[in-house]
């Protein structure tokens, strides 16, 4: 039988378990080309995910005169995010933890019912090395024609075609870092900064930093950030199970494994002879340049492209496909000793991370919509916690901050509640017949400091109250609670 390393040029030569270094130096892994199903998913994948990610900074949404016009901006001068119709701002942090648990929960259930089927298909990383890949298939030539040029040493056909492909992975990897600052400012208005050199100092050096990442990573570490980087293959190890779905070799059926002229001359004699016929396409198409009949590996990203090598020389051979597939431990051990298959997508972990992300954002969505254009906070005076009047009225002070989260300049009254005869003033602040009245601006945060006060006669003991504001001519009020101390 031909020597795996000899098929496919580019493969390093194997260690022995006992005798082999601590440390295997990298060995180039180039990928060959297939078609199939698996791969249309992750083509159509690809397209959606880049066009989403580059094309989103230029989408236009109307908040109104004054507010920003970008779909989705991240306003790091005015601490807000934006989002469509929603508005986040620093105090509302926990919708961004909210959506960092439902991505987890996510994960968490992807790995449930598929293994990696994150790091296959959707990863960033996945994603630009395989679009890194074309681009290196397309100027260089695919597996045999690559590892043949580079044998051939530095010719001027492999300085050009090498040139070429270097040159278009820099552009890719600098338009990469430029549509991420483009996330976090007016993308129209940045873009003529940049293709004018007027763009601000910090601008250049995020896209020169992203731009570094991104060519390093997807066009030489590739499969190294996978396996050696990426801390996901460790712990979906310890989350997965015998019933989640894995890209697996079949090996009752594929056993006992050889050459299309050793199986011929088994079935000859009587014997039993496996599906495979050790071509190692299965191999020459890993991304990560992984056997999978070897078992499960850490280094498997379960990006199905193995499942669609062999399914094209099943079909050459006349034999049934899916002799790899996506299929469970407890499956394997069932054909073995022949009984019926099992699938279980919904069983106690799967059920448990639904029920999670349905809760989690459902908690989202409905304090999304109950959410009000006005948050007010009150902080009680430490020292002195009470001051005694001249006339033996007792008075507690608040800094009160009012938060106006709609578009248009409005005025606030302050009353209490649950303090009876008590009377507030916003010191420094002239008096109405509405009270104390003070203007927040739209989009804007104001402060003033509240002062209440209870004449002798209706002196309580340390008490629980509401300063609340309202919107003066409008039905706008929140309310702050906090505790008004006596003697």
């Amino acid at each position: 039988m031909a020597n795996v390393q000899e098929l496919i040029p580019g493969l390093g030569v194997p260690q022995d378990d006992d005798d082999g270094p601590l440390y295997v130096a990298r060995r180039k892994i180039y990928p060959k080309a297939v078609a199939g199903f698996f791969r249309q998913i992750k083509w159509a994948l690809l397209i959606v995910t880049l066009a989403v990610y580059y094309i989103t900074p230029f989408i236009r949404w109307d908040r109104g005169p004054g507010a920003p016009g970008q779909a989705v901006l991240i306003d790091l001068q005015h601490n807000r995010f934006y989002f469509f119709f929603i508005e986040i701002w620093p105090q509302e942090f926990y919708y961004i933890t909210g959506l960092l648990v439902l991505a987890a929960l996510a994960l968490f259930l992807m790995n449930a019912v598929a293994g990696r089927i994150w790091c296959g298909y959707l990863c960033p990383q996945t994603v630009w090395t395989d679009l890194f890949y074309l681009v290196e298939r397309w100027t260089e030539g695919d597996q045999r024609a690559h590892a043949k040029m580079e044998a051939a040493g530095w010719t001027a056909e492999r300085i050009a075609r090498s040139g070429a492909k270097h040159f278009i992975w820099l552009m890719i990897a600098w338009w990469t870092g430029g549509a991420w600052v483009l996330y976090f400012s007016d993308a129209p208005t940045l873009v003529y900064q940049l293709a004018t050199l007027q763009a601000p100092p910090i601008a250049w050096i995020c896209i020169g930093v992203l731009t570094a990442t991104t060519y390093i990573f997807a066009g030489h570490m590739r499969e190294q950030v996978c396996v050696y980087m990426c801390p996901w293959p460790r712990i979906q190890a310890a989350l997965t199970d015998e019933y989640a779905l894995n890209v697996t070799y079949r090996v009752d059926r594929g056993e006992p494994r050889g050459s299309v002229k050793k199986s011929h001359a088994l079935v000859a004699a009587g014997e039993k002879a496996g599906d495979c016929v050790d071509c190692y396409q299965c191999v020459a198409v890993c991304p990560t340049g992984i056997d999978i009949r070897d078992g499960a590996q850490l280094e498997c990203i379960q990006c199905g492209l193995c499942i669609d090598a062999c399914d094209s020389m099943m079909v050459k051979l006349g034999k049934p496909t899916m002799l790899i597939a996506y299929d469970t431990q407890i499956n394997i051990d069932n054909r073995q000793q022949h009984l019926p298959e099992v699938f279980r997508i919904l069983r106690p972990r799967t059920i448990v991370y639904g029920l999670a992300i349905l809760g989690v954002g459902g908690l989202m969505l409905g304090t999304l919509a109950m959410r009000k254009e006005l948050s007010v906070t009150a902080i009680h005076d430490r020292n002195p916690v009470f001051v005694k009047m001249a006339d033996g009225s007792i008075r507690n002070a608040y800094s009160l901050r009012m938060v106006n989260k709609g578009r248009d300049t409005r005025r606030f009254a302050v009353s209490v509640e649950g303090l009876p005869g008590a009377v507030v003033t916003l010191a420094g602040l002239s008096e109405t017949d509405q009270g104390s009245i003070i203007e927040v601006g739209p989009d804007q945060t104001a402060e003033a400091r509240a002062l209440v006060t209870v004449r002798p006669g209706d002196l309580p003991a340390s008490t629980d109250i509401g300063l609340r504001v309202t919107q003066v001519g409008g039905a706008t009020s929140a309310v702050a609670r906090d505790t008004f101390k006596a003697p």
